[in-house]
């Protein structure tokens, strides 16, 4: 299958000493070893490595077909090669369709969709007048899971997408006809809840509800999907269903307590994964660190000279140049590939890097690779979902579009552009590739970050330990009373919809009351407002600020207010679809920005200065000398400037000025407190504080996603030598969220394997003072001073021993 390379880089050396490669037997020269064979003959890439673990192969567990699914049903899937379902397929689907919501958590390609379509399908045959409503977090996978349907060529089954995409003149025909309607959670929210009326028909008969890859919802998302599904289920009950929900997702820890969560419903658990899966080489891969003035760096030794960081600090070279050569490589010697990055300008930048490379090499070969992301028209991306299924592509740069359940076989290996910020994600993208059962090929690329780094040197974090929790909070005050503005308005709230909304609800009604977004009446509670509630789930409400082009006035998009001051600030770096734009001006008062289009070298960063104020202590753990607390802060922030770096490198070109007006946030944070006596024991003299607390503040910050599901974008932090609330030293991480997401509270549980996490990173990194792997953050509002990472090392040793 996979020839030798023909092209070794070695653009980059490393003199950094390999941390450990751990390989189960010698490399074969033969199938899909050549690959993993010829990374590692490339000397420079060989020094990156820094552990190889072998994933073995798994023997599948067939089950029989159930007694009631439809013959004609089980003879197209037959036909298709599918002789009979997998355990964990036919156990979730029997309790589906004996009336139990069920979640089905299973690993990438287990064939969950087999699982829940089994009853979905036989039960729409055999009643016309029933219903079923799929529910993805992206068009691209409803679309997929359309496309799975059709392909089936059942007569008496109509399903129909019913998104952003769907034209106007289908809409109708989708709520008068479609017995399976295929949408998101933002299309349920805006274009179905408002309208129930115009949807009785298929509301009277809705049977199931899907909620595929529910891993994803996550943080505030899953707050406000968890709103939408309620309402879902409310509206339901007024029109006599009472429907059976299944869920799909990546394996994950407590899978039915989130699937309970998000649906408010009791759900049967089917985790004992009954499919058979090919060989895994999963590689774990730290780009060589760059020196003064290196974009492309080739020097033996890269400590030799300051770094081009920010205070001189080295970094590393980029994720995305490193695994844009990874994909070139792969894909020049006929290896299908997947690049997944974070975001839309990474997957151009990956796409176009590779392509100009393989240019070099044979004009055909660049012609056979693309970036996916979301932006493009829905015809283009079904085409490219196309040439990656039928090898017309031989790479591809995405974004997590195609990291869920998009059906894409064949693929040989996948490259991760940074930790995607939990495992469950990291295996998902890793398991598109060998989805026939050959052996594939995954290779995690770290990010110059404190996270990343901590992984790839620590293989166990990754391969030695169980998979997240979906972490969300749905009695969040600030999420859920938006939502039950919407529902009022949908319909008007009586006292037992309360109850479904959980506790928080009758507190948020009489708020809303008290400021007159509602009004109570002997039948209920009524929305006052003529217009409906406008609620963004994918932010966490308030007015979004506007994105218009200056030159045209054309409307580009939007973002929500609590974010606009360092996303969209005057001289701020915005992408949209593909293009990047400068923010010429953002006008508070009319809550919009003005932006012209430009492709700057660079990208911006916003600082600010960050005050917390602690309202209360909801839990507590007292130590001698060590004192960690959970509860309610009052942040009080700053836009102050921003930073300017360059896209290859990471080289800091300079730092502009802002004049912003400061903005209040009402959250939950983890937070400790330490004696005088133990900073005297950790030798830390007065002088050092700052550095020390600021660096470890720094670092807790980017390992807190190893322990919580979340992103280091959705959690701040403060820490400062002498605190006037607590009256010592302190160190503050607070949920980024009005109300808190979930996040503080699991650093609170897991203080201990945290810190001691945190601790362990510091120490690893080679860097001599401190750099962005270890204690310097992309996101300092104080330019990353002060910091001290040998105080802030000894101070987490002394923490730790105290608090276990």
């Amino acid at each position: 299958m996979f020839g030798g390379f023909v092209r070794l880089r070695g653009a980059v050396t490393a003199s950094r000493r390999i941390s450990s490669i751990v390989v189960g037997s010698p490399v074969d020269v033969d199938g899909a070893d050549t690959v993993l064979a010829g990374l590692r003959r490339d000397v420079r890439r060989a020094r990156c490595m820094t552990h190889i673990e072998r994933v073995p192969a798994r023997d599948g567990c067939p089950a029989p077909w159930p007694d009631w699914i439809d013959p004609v049903l089980r003879g197209r899937w037959t036909a298709a090669g599918i002789a009979s379902p997998w355990s964990h397929q036919a156990a979730a689907a029997e309790a589906a369709y004996a009336g139990r919501s069920v979640v089905l958590a299973t690993g990438t390609a287990s064939g969950k969709s087999l699982g829940y379509l089994m009853p979905v399908l036989s039960r729409l045959l055999a009643e016309p007048g029933a219903r079923a409503l799929y529910l993805a977090p992206t068009k691209a996978l409803a679309h997929d899971q359309l496309r799975a349907v059709r392909s089936l060529r059942l007569t008496g089954i109509r399903a129909a997408a019913f998104d952003g995409d769907t034209p106007a003149a289908e809409r109708d025909w989708v709520r008068a006809h479609a017995g399976l309607v295929l949408t998101n959670p933002d299309m349920l929210h805006r274009g179905i809840l408002p309208f129930h009326r115009r949807w009785t028909q298929f509301l009277r008969g809705l049977r199931y509800v899907v909620v595929d890859e529910c891993h994803g919802y996550r943080g505030v998302f899953g707050a406000h999907v968890a709103a939408v599904i309620r309402r879902l289920r409310r509206i339901c009950a007024r029109y006599g269903t009472d429907p059976v929900f299944l869920l799909a997702s990546a394996t994950v820890a407590d899978p039915g307590v989130s699937a309970a969560r998000l649906t408010g419903v009791e759900v049967e658990v089917v985790d004992v994964d009954g499919s058979p899966r090919g060989p895994l080489d999963f590689v774990l891969y730290e780009p060589p660190l760059l020196t003064t003035g290196q974009s492309s760096p080739d020097r033996e030794d890269p400590t030799s000279a300051p770094g081009p960081g920010e205070n001189g600090a080295p970094v590393r070279r980029s994720v995305t140049a490193e695994s844009a050569d990874l994909l070139t490589d792969l894909v020049a010697d006929g290896v299908r590939t997947l690049v997944f990055v974070r975001s839309r300008r990474a997957a151009e930048v990956v796409a176009v890097t590779a392509r100009r490379e393989l240019g070099r090499i044979a004009a055909d070969l660049a012609d056979r690779v693309a970036a996916y992301r979301a932006g493009y028209l829905p015809e283009e991306r079904r085409a490219l979902e196309e040439d990656l299924r039928s090898g017309a592509l031989l790479g591809a740069a995405a974004t997590s579009a195609l990291e869920l359940g998009v059906d894409i076989s064949g693929l040989d290996a996948t490259v991760t552009a940074g930790f995607p910020g939990t495992l469950a994600s990291l295996w998902q993208q890793a398991g598109r590739a060998g989805r026939d059962g050959r052996r594939s090929l995954a290779v995690l690329v770290a990010r110059d970050d404190p996270l990343d780094t901590y992984l790839v040197h620590h293989p166990e974090a990754v391969f030695g330990r169980p998979v997240e929790a979906s972490v969300f909070d749905p009695d969040n005050p600030y999420v859920l009373a938006p939502h039950l503005e919407c529902a009022a308005a949908e319909l008007a709230l009586t006292e037992a919809d309360l109850a479904l909304f959980g506790p928080t609800a009758a507190f948020a009604v009489n708020d809303l009351v008290r400021r007159g977004r509602l009004r109570r009446r002997p039948t209920g509670w009524f929305w006052t407002q003529r217009a409906r509630p406008d609620v963004d789930i994918r932010g966490a409400g308030g007015p979004p600020v506007r994105i218009v082009e200056a030159r045209t006035g054309r409307l580009l998009g939007t973002v929500d207010a609590a974010t606009s001051h360092t996303t969209v600030h005057a001289g701020a770096v915005y992408l949209h679809q593909g293009s990047s734009f400068v923010v010429e001006d953002l006008d508070l008062e009319e809550s919009v920005a003005f932006v012209c289009e430009s492709a700057p070298e660079w990208t911006t960063t916003a600082r600010d200065h960050t005050d917390i104020r602690v309202v209360e202590s909801s839990r507590s753990r007292v130590l001698p000398d060590v004192e960690v607390h959970l509860g309610v802060v009052e942040v009080t922030s700053q836009v102050v400037g921003y930073q300017r770096r360059l896209i290859a490198t990471g080289e800091v070109l300079g730092q502009e000025p802002l004049d912003l007006p400061p903005r209040q946030l009402r959250t939950r944070a983890v937070w400790y407190t330490l004696s005088d006596d133990l900073l005297a024991r950790a030798a830390i003299e007065p002088a050092d504080v700052p550095g020390a607390v600021h660096a470890a503040e720094h670092a807790a910050i980017g390992l807190l996603p190893l322990f919580a599901t979340c992103d280091r974008w959705d959690i701040g932090g403060v820490s400062t030598a002498l605190h006037p609330d607590t009256e010592r030293t302190s160190v503050f991480v607070y949920d980024g969220h009005a109300g808190g997401a979930g996040f503080a509270e699991r650093g609170f549980l897991r203080i201990g394997a945290w810190l001691a996490a945190t601790r362990d990173a510091i120490e690893a990194c080679e860097c001599p003072a401190g750099c962005p792997s270890c204690v310097q953050s992309p996101k300092c509002g104080n330019g990353n001073e002060p910091l001290d990472k040998a105080a802030a090392w000894r101070l987490l040793a002394a923490v730790t021993a105290m608090i276990g």
